[in-house]
């Protein structure tokens, strides 16, 4: 115990209710009084440390604590995702890679080269993003073959809504991830082994029966030039070098886990100099940058693109998500808070006395608050606040199982989107759907997502569990 931390004065039955008031005030100030995630999440941080009695001298140490570090595994990951996510959108990459998907699937397969596109160009950009620059793709493809918008637009989107959950370097994975303790690497390796059938089941095949049942017609809402900064930067690269920018970062990061799982099977040294050198060129940010660097040459230098318009791309891409991070960094205040308290290990003590797994209770805690207030990223890291001293440091869980809680949470938080979501609504404009529809659509294809998540990620802590 630092000296930060608190002796246990309320009780396990008082902290578990100032837990379920601070979780209940969250939810009322985020969806009742309209008040910035950001902004409650700070205000439920303060008021669950002087409930819980964390001296005044500690309270803004242990705030900054948990902010600050949450923060330094968070911001720089997200930071140059956005920054490749942006280049490969303005410079006409997923144009290029969706003609060249289609031509090989044919078009009675468009709807999976649609699709296969968009997994792929949902590693570096985020949902709304990525979902933004396929639909005018979507929509040429469903006017020129004809059939319902759902047959083609509902898998894309899918593909986007598994990627941007369950695979770092996206924000929610990411901040789960730091604050479980869990490898990254890992992460991103078990993660696409989460979204890719997952989507399969929840995104392609639910899509397909969609598409038969209900008769979307295209909207015209997309028709419009681009502004004056895709068309600067837009220079429709060639097909390799954009599967090279997609493939580069989750090569060198696959050396990185490959080196460390020889290194433990005995087959080379950590202590090597040169396998120290591979390592640090697969450490995720390490690995990101490079890729972003040779982003800004191949799709901008190279082209012969003026430096300051290059500049002016990548900056672009940070405005967007500087709200998310913020909220990141705050989930990790209020993470801080309930370990400083004692919260955590209250809840760590119920878990075990009514002999409810961590990884079935961070799926219902994630998938509540994820239905209650709509945001995947605060459902996701307030789950994993909660449940963090219950799997930080904890000898029972290897580091399988704790990615499997990582993507058990990421599971939970994309459960069941519904009015209160950003996404509900960006989909159900964007699809020109009215609310029921959409309901009967997005709404349950998230609920199949977050089902399908969290079976796979239960089959992988089952499996890790034996070894």
């Amino acid at each position: 115990m630092t000296d930060l931390e608190l002796n246990w004065t309320l009780g396990t039955p008082g902290l578990l209710l100032v837990a379920a008031g601070a979780i209940a005030l969250l939810l009322v100030l985020i969806m009742k009084f309209r008040i910035h995630a950001f902004v409650a999440l700070i205000v439920v941080s303060v008021v669950t440390a002087v409930a819980t009695g964390i001296p005044a001298a500690g309270l803004v140490p242990t705030l900054m604590s948990g902010f600050s570090s949450t923060l330094g595994s968070v911001a720089l990951l997200v930071g140059l995702g956005a920054m490749l996510g942006r280049m490969l959108e303005v410079s006409g990459g997923a144009e290029v890679l969706t003609n060249a998907l289609i031509k090989t699937f044919g078009e009675k397969r468009a709807p999976l080269a649609l699709s296969v596109a968009s997994l792929m160009f949902g590693f570096p950009i985020f949902f709304d993003a990525g979902l933004v620059v396929m639909l005018p793709i979507i929509f040429t493809v469903a006017r020129r073959l004809g059939g319902s918008l759902l047959l083609y637009a509902f898998p894309a989107a899918a593909a986007f809504s598994v990627m941007h959950i369950f695979v770092p370097p996206h924000p929610g994975p990411v901040a789960a991830t730091g604050l479980l303790g869990a490898d990254v690497g890992l992460v991103l390796i078990f993660g696409l082994l989460v979204a890719i059938p997952t989507w399969y089941v929840a995104g392609y095949l639910f899509g397909k029966f969609l598409g038969r049942r209900f008769n979307i017609p295209v909207p015209t809402i997309l028709d419009a030039p681009a502004d004056s900064i895709e068309n600067k930067f837009r220079s429709a690269p060639k097909l390799g070098t954009i599967v090279f920018l997609l493939l580069l970062p989750l090569g060198l990061i696959f050396l990185n886990t490959g080196l460390n799982m020889l290194a433990t099977a005995g087959v080379v040294s950590l202590e090597d100099t040169w396998v120290q050198v591979l390592r640090a060129f697969g450490e995720v940010p390490i690995a990101l940058l490079i890729t972003v660097l040779m982003a800004m040459w191949l799709l901008g230098w190279r082209q012969q693109k003026e430096r300051s318009l290059v500049e002016t791309v990548v900056d672009s891409a940070l405005g967007p998500i500087c709200s998310i991070i913020l909220i990141t960094g705050a989930g990790g205040m209020f993470g801080g808070v309930l370990r400083a308290s004692g919260i955590g290990n209250a809840i760590a003590d119920s878990l075990d006395a009514i002999g409810l797994p961590v990884i079935v209770a961070g799926f219902v805690i994630a998938a509540v608050v994820r239905i209650a207030q709509g945001s995947a990223t605060v459902a996701l890291t307030t789950a994993a606040a909660l449940i963090q001293p219950v799997v930080l440091g904890n000898p029972e869980f290897n580091a399988v199982q704790t990615v499997a809680i990582v993507l058990s949470l990421a599971a939970g938080s994309v459960f069941a989107g519904h009015v209160n979501d950003s996404g509900f609504w960006l989909v159900s404009k964007f699809f020109g759907m009215d609310t029921k529809t959409t309901l009967k659509t997005w709404t349950v294809g998230q609920a199949l997502i977050g089902t399908c998540g969290f079976i796979l990620s239960l089959g992988i802590y089952l499996i890790a569990s034996t070894l």
